[in-house]
């Protein structure tokens, strides 16, 4: 083959050579809509009925989406090591672009994408969860109004879905799931419980 080919060939090539990773993002599997029906996947919760950002998993080869009631339950499923090496992709709502008591289902982004906020004082089907957003900006408007920390998705592991859960980040220290839901201040006892 003469040279002069050589650079001609590798130049009609150049432009084919970003399509692989074009395609592997066109090949991911959308979000879906959350129906009344539907439930966590972790806790077997409706989803529907609780506020707070949602998320959504996806395996690897199947088009049929896990979802969860909330980024803290998604979170829990993407951080178990049975799970890590079956995951293709994660969705969370952006709560820059919907209501936080019903998230929208077309404002779902990538979970590797968003900034998350954490410690902030609104909560979700689970208690304290992870306040998710597209842009930085929107997450640090977030972070001045409700408190907490700012953090990427790569800074989120179980250490910090521990301390979340057990309410030790953000402004709201000590105030722990069973606080969110009626069994903290002002109420001594269970009912049946004496």
């Amino acid at each position: 083959m003469p040279h002069f080919l050589i650079p001609l060939i590798a130049a009609l090539l150049l432009p084919l050579a970003g399509c692989e990773g074009d395609a592997e993002q066109g090949a991911l599997a959308a979000p879906q809509a959350i129906t009344e029906g539907d439930a966590c996947h972790v806790c077997g919760m409706t989803i529907s009925s609780f506020p707070g950002p949602k998320g959504q998993a996806f395996l690897e080869g199947r088009s049929d989406a896990l979802k969860f009631c909330s980024t803290m339950d998604l979170f829990a499923f993407l951080m178990q090591p049975e799970n890590e090496t079956q995951v293709s992709h994660a969705y969370v709502h952006d709560i820059g672009k919907t209501d936080w008591a019903a998230p929208a289902d077309d404002a779902y982004i990538r979970a590797m994408d968003a900034w998350y906020v954490v410690g902030h004082d609104q909560r979700g089907a689970m208690g304290h969860t992870l306040a998710s957003f597209a842009e930085q900006a929107d997450a640090e408007a977030f972070r001045e109004a409700h408190g907490g920390e700012l953090v990427t998705y790569a800074e989120i592991d179980l250490d910090l879905l521990g301390r979340l859960g057990r309410g030790e980040l953000g402004d709201h220290i000590g105030e722990s799931m069973g606080d969110m839901h009626g069994r903290g201040e002002g109420v001594d006892e269970m009912p049946g419980q004496e």
